[in-house]
């Protein structure tokens, strides 16, 4: 077998290990080990279960040397935004707290009287948001917890620190933060200092296919691997996703939706769009694979459906994918609600904050579990059209496909109204993607692969899109 590259894919419901090779100028990719990853609710905050995740992701590393494979190096992807801190002695200060939690509720309202948002904007180019990394610290100022802090590492830094012993930030993940000097790749330094955080817990910038470090000594006997690589890859899992986009004209620009809890859609760009109009428009200028930008909405995506069907099971009423989206297929329901508003975020009841919003807003109540979902899949299909429709303007040529990428473009429904929403087509897949760029672009830094133009050559042979048309005259 040819050299063997581990993936460390931690989603906001699982992760999982992944082993994946070259064979024949495909990608072979089998999963390891899979684990739940949950939100626990301690005290006054919401933390995620970062020890047990590691153990999880320690087991998966087991598994992988029991099969026996020729391990080259290890990649570790994960959500943007959250973080943990270590000491000085190099120990956890604290579980990371999950993005969800309340702590920053109102924050970037504060900071927008220290930091002018135009001028903000113009240097980081990141939408605003409560979840993100800036709002947290701020949130954090003051705190022994903060005050004892030696290093900030965001979460595959913090998996990647404690499997090496090397700290240091993996730039796409970092540039999640708010806290990244959007043309210079490299911290703004101005913006810290502004806030009064403390300049010290910002460490290295690595980018990706940058080695980190090898295996500490303990991982790697307990493991089985011996002192394996772990490299940088494009460690915020959508950056992983996008670099595997099976774009085939390297001329146009690759426009994608990776889809998933959240809509992340947008283009990848070779420098960021820093403008008023991109600010006002929500724009986002996040790092992708090569340096690139990825200019995008962070939308929220299937996690309103998510918490539908969650709340239909805790019912007795469970639903599946396979019951649901044929059924809501073929419901006819004219109300949309918009999918970005804080009342669909995270209440008590989705179901009920939607048919509240529908009365308030003086819409038809849809009256069906296919009903509601056609809602949703239609309000989000409309969302994707407003941002194209928002992008477009600012580009050097008008979009002429989308790439649906992540578990989400195995959602038929979804991809056709989005076609039709759009009036281009959509090509789905892979749904696999974040697992096949974290690999990819391992086997780049080994030098299997020589650069991003033959990394998506690789996923074209490897995978085969859905394509969807466009359905105008069946467009809502």
């Amino acid at each position: 077998m040819s050299k063997v590259y581990l993936a460390a894919d931690f989603g906001g419901g699982s992760g999982r290990v992944i082993a994946g090779w070259l064979d024949a100028g495909k990608l072979v990719m089998e999963e390891v080990h899979r684990f739940p990853n949950r939100q626990v609710r301690l005290g006054n905050h919401v933390y995620w279960d970062f020890p047990a995740l590691f153990a999880d992701m320690k087991d998966g590393l087991k598994k992988a040397a029991a099969k026996g494979y020729d391990v080259a190096s290890i990649g570790i992807d994960t959500w943007g935004v959250d973080f943990g801190l270590i000491d000085c002695d190099g120990n956890l200060l604290g579980n990371p707290v999950c993005y969800r939690d309340a702590r920053t509720a109102g924050v970037p309202d504060e900071v927008a009287q220290i930091l002018n948002p135009t001028d903000h904007y113009a240097t980081t180019g990141i939408q605003v948001m409560e979840i993100n990394t800036l709002a947290q610290l701020y949130s954090m100022k003051g705190t022994t917890q903060l005050q004892a802090a030696d290093r900030l590492l965001f979460m595959p830094d913090l998996f990647s620190y404690f499997l090496t012993g090397v700290a240091n930030n993996e730039y796409c993940i970092a540039s999640t933060s708010e806290l990244l000097d959007a043309r210079q790749r490299a911290w703004s330094w101005e913006t810290i200092e502004k806030l009064g955080l403390p300049k010290h817990i910002f460490g290295e910038i690595v980018m990706p296919g940058t080695m980190r470090g090898t295996l500490r000594k303990d991982i790697a006997e307990e493991t089985g691997l011996g002192e394996v690589k772990v490299v940088a890859v494009g460690s915020h899992d959508t950056a992983s996703a996008v670099a595997a986009v099976p774009a085939v004209d390297t001329s146009e620009v690759v426009a994608f939706l990776s889809s998933g809890t959240w809509s992340l859609l947008g283009v990848e760009l070779s420098e960021p769009i820093l403008t008023e109009a991109a600010r006002l428009a929500q724009f986002t200028n996040e790092g992708g694979v090569g340096g690139k930008i990825r200019f995008l909405q962070n939308i929220t995506g299937l996690w309103i459906l998510q918490r539908l069907m969650a709340e239909w099971k805790e019912r007795g009423e469970e639903q599946t994918f396979a019951e649901l989206l044929p059924a809501a297929e073929q419901a006819t329901v004219s109300a949309f609600i918009p999918v970005a508003d804080a009342a669909f975020m995270n209440p008590s009841s989705m179901e009920q904050a939607i048919c509240d919003y529908c009365k308030q807003t003086s819409q038809p109540v849809p009256q069906t579990k296919a009903e509601i979902t056609r809602c949703v899949l239609q309000s989000l299909a409309a969302k994707y059209k407003e941002a194209i429709a928002g992008v477009n303007p600012m580009l050097p040529q008008t979009l002429k496909r989308l790439h649906i990428i992540g578990g989400g473009s195995q959602n038929a429904l979804l991809n056709q109204l989005t076609a039709n929403a759009l009036g281009i087509p959509v090509w789905a897949g892979p749904v696999e993607a974040t697992a096949m760029g974290n690999i990819l672009v391992q086997a780049m830094a080994a030098g299997e692969v020589s650069d991003i133009e033959a990394l998506r050559s690789i996923v074209r042979c490897s995978v085969t899109p859905q394509i969807f048309e466009p359905q105008i005259d069946n467009a809502k």
